[in-house]
This record gives structure tokens, C-alpha cells and sequence, in this order.
């Protein structure tokens, strides 16, 4: 009666996110991925790669110069002249897709060299924004034209916004996310790197992104779509706001769900002959090639919309020195993490409304 009882833990012992995503990730990625998969973990597992994104909006002449000296280039206007030594016939046709009035400095492969910290100029605004160098691809794949209606309709943190104003072709620019606390990061972003005059033609709203084309639906020329997602390299590396958390399971399981309402509200945002770029930072073919073709399929079914998905093979051949792409992609463009060229995943596919 006096025996002392062996005590039980009330709870099983917490496994880290982290290592929830990597089990997650091993199962799946590895079937996807197959000999590519060791390599693309390990970059995933090491210091992510930046580029400068430049702020045309700063006084900043002397950047450039002072990047080139560091040995980084402008990946994008790069990319053309490479391409005409490839092929001549081709690089005109690829050089007039691509905005060269973005540019974005990247350090040449193998080479680690981290940026320094953004500098104000006179006026308070920061010369450049350090981000992944791959998630422009997406921004460069909308190919925004002299005043056209832009909508960004998963804006936040505000990188992609800021690229997109970048171009200085956006008539209006749209930018829409449903969490007012990542608005407030965008707002910091648009305050930091853009004058008023630029900001006034941007509408910063919080509606949920699902319902947008009850809000203006069919007025856009160009839509970005970047879901939220299993957000890879974070869920690998960090416990902080981790979708790989216990307690998240049900939201993780309905990500795919959630990306298809967004991107069927993208495409019904866009007018007939509108383009909508969709993008994830995810390697799971669940969260990309699989939730295009479920909109293509449900844009015609339910809504009378032919919607054709377009090839953009042609940038794999443009930044195939700055970026490691994965060739097996049944619709759309991945970035694949790589040790030597350590940006991304990034994946992106562009539809176009007829």
C-alpha cells in the first residue's frame, strides 16, 4: 500500500518544429527530388543568399559603383547580354520580357559575401533592400507594362510590392494582405524606400484575399499571387512562427485549399487578357503544380474562364548562372536551394486570362 507509484509525464516530449518539417520534407522531397534532394536539404540547412534589390526612388548614383567594386552584378541586365552569346535569335525576344529598370546586385556563385546594411540618403530613403535575390523571378515574370492596374494580393512583408514599384510603370498598384500586423511592416517598407508621390498611387488594404473579386473584380492587367505557404527554408531552420508547430497541424494540412481559393480570386481580379503570376517559397508539389491545375479546371468548370498557363522556359536559359532551376516542373519554374547559389525554393507559374 506504501509502494511509492511510478510517475508518468502528462505530456509526450515536444519535438522541435524544426525537425517535424525536416521528417516532413525527407518523406516527401526525397521521392520528388530523388539524387537532388541531399544537396537541396544541406542549402536549406546553411545561410541563406541575399541580393541588394536597388532603390530607384534613392539618391544613390554611387551604389552600383560601389557593389561592382565588391565584385557583385546586376543579375538582370546580366542576363540578356549572356544570353546573346548563347543564342542570338532568342535574346532579343527574352531581353524585351524582362524590366531592366529593376535591378537587384548579386554576389557570383560560391562567393558569401554578405551586404552591408541599407544607408539613407538625404531625404531618409534607403539605398537598397536586401531579400532573396528569386523572389523577384515572380515580379519579373509579371512583366508590369506603362500604366497598368497591378494588384499584389499577398503583399506583406512588402518585398515584392517594392519591386513592382520599382518597374515605375504601375498606373495603380494594389497592395492587399489579410494580416494587419504584416501590413504594418509593408507600410514601414512603402515609408522607408518610397517618396509620397510614388506611395499616393498605392492602395495599402487588409481585406481576405479570397473574396477579393467581390471587391473589384475583373479591373486588373496584371495580378501577383504569392501564397502563404510551408514557407521551407524558414520551417527547416526556425521554431519561431513555425507552421510545422503541433498546434498548427490543421492549418498546415489546409494550406493547399487556401492557395487555390487565392489563386481563383487572382484570376477573377484579372481582366480577359489579364496575367496573374502565382509563387510559392515551397518545394512541394502539393502547394504548386497541383493547385495551378486545380484553377485551370475550376476556372473553366465553374466560371466559363479559359485560363492558359504560359511557358517561361526561357527563364531558366536567362538566369541559369545566378539561380539552380529544377528541369522537371510539369507547369511553372522552381528555384531549387543550392550550396553554391543558396537562394530560394521559389516557385512561380504564369497564367494568363483569356
Amino acid at each position: 500500500r506504501h509502494r511509492h507509484k511510478e510517475k508518468w509525464a502528462a505530456t509526450a516530449p515536444r519535438i522541435p518544429a524544426t525537425r517535424l518539417a525536416l521528417h516532413h520534407f525527407d518523406s516527401s522531397y526525397s521521392l520528388r527530388l530523388g539524387a537532388l534532394w541531399p544537396s537541396v536539404r544541406a542549402a536549406l540547412l546553411c545561410e541563406q543568399k541575399y541580393g541588394a534589390l536597388f532603390n530607384n526612388f534613392a539618391a544613390a548614383d554611387h551604389v552600383p559603383q560601389e557593389l561592382e567594386l565588391l565584385d557583385a552584378t546586376d543579375f538582370i541586365s546580366e542576363a540578356p547580354q549572356k544570353a546573346q552569346q548563347w543564342q542570338q535569335e532568342t535574346s532579343a525576344l527574352l531581353s524585351a520580357s524582362i524590366s531592366s529598370k529593376i535591378k537587384c546586385y548579386t554576389f557570383p556563385r560560391g562567393n558569401i559575401t554578405r551586404f552591408r546594411p541599407a544607408r539613407p540618403d538625404a531625404l531618409g530613403l534607403l539605398d537598397y533592400y536586401l531579400m532573396d535575390a528569386a523572389s523577384l523571378l515572380p515580379v519579373l515574370a509579371l512583366n508590369v507594362q506603362p500604366d497598368d492596374f497591378v494588384l499584389d494580393l499577398c503583399a506583406a512583408p512588402g518585398g515584392k510590392t517594392l519591386a513592382l514599384l520599382q518597374t515605375g510603370f504601375c498606373g495603380h498598384l494594389a497592395a492587399n494582405d489579410v494580416s494587419i500586423s504584416r501590413t504594418k511592416r509593408l507600410y514601414e517598407i512603402l515609408h522607408s524606400y518610397v517618396p509620397r508621390e510614388v506611395r499616393d498611387t498605392v492602395s495599402v488594404t487588409s481585406y481576405d484575399g479570397r473574396d477579393w473579386d467581390q471587391v473589384k473584380g475583373g479591373t486588373f492587367h496584371k495580378v501577383l499571387v504569392d501564397v502563404p505557404c510551408t514557407t521551407d527554408r524558414h520551417s527547416a531552420t526556425e521554431e519561431d512562427n513555425n507552421i510545422f508547430h503541433k498546434r498548427r497541424a490543421k492549418e498546415r494540412q489546409m494550406l493547399p485549399m487556401l492557395q487555390l481559393q487565392l489563386l481563383m480570386a487572382g484570376i477573377l481580379a484579372a481582366k480577359p487578357g489579364g496575367e496573374v503570376v502565382y509563387s510559392t517559397c515551397s518545394l512541394s508539389p502539393l502547394q504548386n503544380e497541383c493547385v495551378v491545375e486545380r484553377a485551370l479546371d475550376i476556372a473553366g468548370a465553374q466560371f466559363n474562364i479559359s485560363v492558359h498557363a504560359e511557358d517561361l522556359s526561357h527563364f531558366r536559359t536567362l538566369f541559369q548562372d545566378t539561380f539552380s532551376f529544377f528541369s522537371d516542373c510539369r507547369l511553372g519554374e522552381l528555384v531549387l536551394p543550392h550550396l553554391t547559389a543558396n537562394f530560394g525554393p521559389m516557385y512561380f507559374c504564369k497564367l494568363r486570362r483569356m
